[in-house]
């Protein structure tokens, strides 16, 4: 489980950051109260978000005058805009809160230049969301395991973490190990539901649009995944399946599951120390940046080239800094199992592109990934961010991730999509490119591709990532060890 969902010692004191007055025992989860609290941000973020089309297809402006004044606007805007969203995905839980971590990380979702001033608000979002009541809790807790004055030595009422679909207490178990206690909120499952139904009322109000581009098979993956996370017993499964397949690496820490103590709503862990995220980010010395970005890598492509397994929630909640580039990795609750032949098709184009054997590399992408090399424009578009953001599994020699490069690859994409949709000489409405059909399966994919890349910047490591990944992307799909 995240950071913002787990307990470490001396992580957050008890009590701290904790709503004044009575807090709510459940997330608001009808369908109308959930959109209309959607609604009333959109005065606030249309503006943010539309700049941050602007500058990354166009860049500043020319008018010198008018480049200022929208900088003027835009720095006011940010942190109130950042303030109104961490208020009302707070309080919402689900996918909506889950949306506000992703801005809160990942470069360039945010208009250039102001990322900071907005994503030091919304971390906020990934430290502490706002926690539900005490009684809250206590009813979970009662329906899945007993009282929990019963069921542990210690337990501590008050929440010190919580996230999307569940906050965390401390608690010492009957033996006298130190757990963290993750319960899910009450109706949680009810807000999600609604909120993928608001999603799917979108796709069906374009249908045939969306038939085109396949959004319906993609929000079906999206589905499908995000209410597997409501089930904290296949968390468990996933959690110890990670055990597994690093049990040999020294430097990675996968949690203890406590499975007497978990249920499809409740999930134990043993409680992880360390440092989090923005405190090693802060402090960190090259040499111990390089270690532990190395491990990262390691976690993360392991699992994926050599088992097919994807972990697609890389938030810099989910990890926890030990020391001597030593991580534990927390939440497994977004994994995903690759089906083996889309893997054997991910490593050909990748593999291609290390051999820079380019024609190799186009075919791979129009039978694996959808490219389609009769659209021309769009054609080229897709092959290049292909190479964009292959850059790190293919540099021979040392690769350091920035922010600036984590942001292009985003930029790089509203710029050229800009471009296609640029209505034809003589014609008032855009042009419409035509559908890339890629595998449903690889939906999460760039989930893993933009996070990643933007922790990684973070972390500020150097090192030769291809080294380190292309003994897996080469080698055979083995199966997940037993």
């Amino acid at each position: 489980m995240s950071n913002e969902e787990r307990g470490k010692p001396g992580a957050v004191a008890p009590d701290e950051g904790l709503a004044e007055g009575r807090r709510p025992d459940a997330a608001p989860s009808s369908r109308f109260g959930r959109l209309a609290r959607l609604a009333a941000l959109a005065p606030r973020t249309l503006p943010m978000a539309t700049e941050a089309v602007r500058r990354a297809a166009f860049g500043k402006r020319d008018d010198a005058e008018a480049e200022r004044e929208a900088q003027r606007k835009l720095l006011a805007n940010a942190k109130k805009t950042a303030d109104a969203m961490l208020k009302t995905l707070g309080e919402m839980k689900g996918l909506p809160l889950k949306l506000g971590q992703m801005a809160s990380y990942i470069d360039g979702l945010a208009p250039p230049g102001y990322e900071e001033k907005f994503q030091e608000v919304l971390k906020k979002l990934q430290a502490k969301a706002p926690p539900l009541s005490r009684e809250a809790a206590d009813g979970v807790l009662r329906k899945e395991l007993g009282p929990p004055e019963e069921v542990f030595a210690t337990f501590d009422p008050d929440p010190f973490a919580a996230a999307s679909i569940g906050q965390v207490h401390r608690a010492t178990t009957k033996t006298g190990d130190a757990v963290a206690v993750k319960v899910q909120y009450p109706g949680i499952d009810k807000a999600i539901e609604n909120d993928l139904k608001s999603f799917a009322l979108l796709e069906a109000m374009v249908a045939p649009l969306a038939r085109k581009y396949h959004s319906k098979e993609a929000l079906d993956e999206i589905r499908s995944v995000f209410l597997a996370e409501l089930d904290y017993r296949r968390e468990a499964d996933n959690t110890e399946i990670f055990r597994r397949i690093h049990a040999g690496d020294p430097d990675i820490l996968v949690p203890r599951v406590w499975d007497g103590l978990s249920g499809r709503r409740v999930l134990t862990t043993e409680l992880v120390g360390g440092q989090d995220y923005a405190t090693f980010c802060a402090n960190a010395s090259q040499e111990e940046r390089n270690k532990t970005s190395a491990t990262v890598w390691r976690f993360m492509f392991r699992a994926l080239f050599k088992h097919g397994v994807l972990y697609a929630d890389p938030h810099p909640g989910n990890y926890r800094f030990l020391g001597d580039g030593k991580v534990a990795f927390l939440d497994y609750g977004c994994v995903k199992v690759m089906p083996p032949d889309l893997l054997a098709g991910t490593k050909r184009y990748i593999v291609a592109a290390m051999d820079e054997d380019w024609p190799a590399f186009e075919k791979a992408c129009v039978e694996v990934l959808g490219y389609d090399p009769t659209d021309t424009e769009a054609y080229e578009l897709f092959i290049s961010y292909t190479k964009l953001v292959l850059g790190p599994l293919v540099t021979k020699g040392t690769y350091k991730h920035t922010h600036a490069i984590a942001r292009e690859s985003v930029a790089y994409l509203v710029r050229g999509s800009k471009k296609l949709m640029k209505p034809k000489e003589g014609e008032l409405l855009p042009s419409i490119p035509k559908p890339i059909h890629m595998p449903q399966d690889h939906t999460f994919m760039n989930r893993l591709q933009w996070g990643l890349a933007s922790v990684m910047a973070g972390l500020g490591g150097e090192g030769c990532w291809r080294d380190l990944t292309e003994p897996w992307v080469r080698g055979p799909h083995e199966p997940i060890p037993t």
